[in-house]
């Protein structure tokens, strides 16, 4: 498996003053695949789905949770913003909307759903450290909630990537229109939407009926 690294830029390889990366808590590329990410079956229908559902835009992040046969148990999207957030903040941010969409799974021995991170952002599909902080908050986020660590999801103007996997396609992309949920396949079967917080946070969270 191969990587490509974007070149430096404002939003994803910023750096603090003394030359450290204001992503501090983050997997590189390696450890992400030495992880043992289970694969998606069919990551063009989840991607379509949550693409429907949340209509992200740059800076969006979409996570969500798919059980038995990659079915959406809840998802939730919320805009993250934040000059000097690491894995550390991208954790507590994530840790903060599974527990508001889904009771956790800590009681069993072993986890049973499966909880996916899509990213909408500017730039390329080449990993950045930006990529890599959002990798450490997720699989932190699912050991704390008790949730298997999936798949890590770009989505760019140029389209979407499963970062560690080498799948992807044009469509859906940043820039395109949503399906109606409906085209989206089987396992993303209509949920009623709920939306809450203020204009900062964009929270937009889907519970299972």
């Amino acid at each position: 498996m191969t990587f490509g690294f974007a070149q430096p830029s404002t939003t994803s390889l910023a750096m603090l003053t003394g030359g450290a990366s204001r992503h501090g808590r983050r997997l590189e590329p390696a450890e992400w695949t030495a992880a043992g990410i289970p694969l998606l079956r069919n990551p063009r229908e989840v991607v379509s789905g949550l693409h429907s559902r949340h209509r992200p835009a740059p800076s969006t992040a979409v996570i969500a949770v798919l059980g038995p046969e990659e079915r959406l148990v809840a998802s939730a999207s919320f805009v993250q913003r934040s000059p000097s957030a690491d894995g550390w903040e991208y954790r507590n941010a994530l840790l903060s909307r599974l527990r508001r969409v889904l009771p956790h799974d800590l009681r069993r021995r072993t986890p049973v759903r499966t909880a996916v991170l899509l990213y909408c952002r500017e730039g390329d599909e080449r990993w950045t450290e930006e990529d890599g902080a959002w990798m450490w908050g997720l699989r932190d986020a699912c050991t704390l909630h008790g949730l298997r660590c999936g798949a890590y999801i770009t989505l760019t103007r140029g389209g979407w990537q499963v970062l560690g996997e080498g799948r992807g396609g044009r469509q859906p992309s940043s820039d395109s229109k949503p399906q109606r949920i409906g085209e989206t396949g089987a396992g993303f079967a209509p949920l009623a939407l709920h939306t809450g917080g203020g204009a900062g946070d964009a929270l937009r969270r889907t519970a299972a009926r």
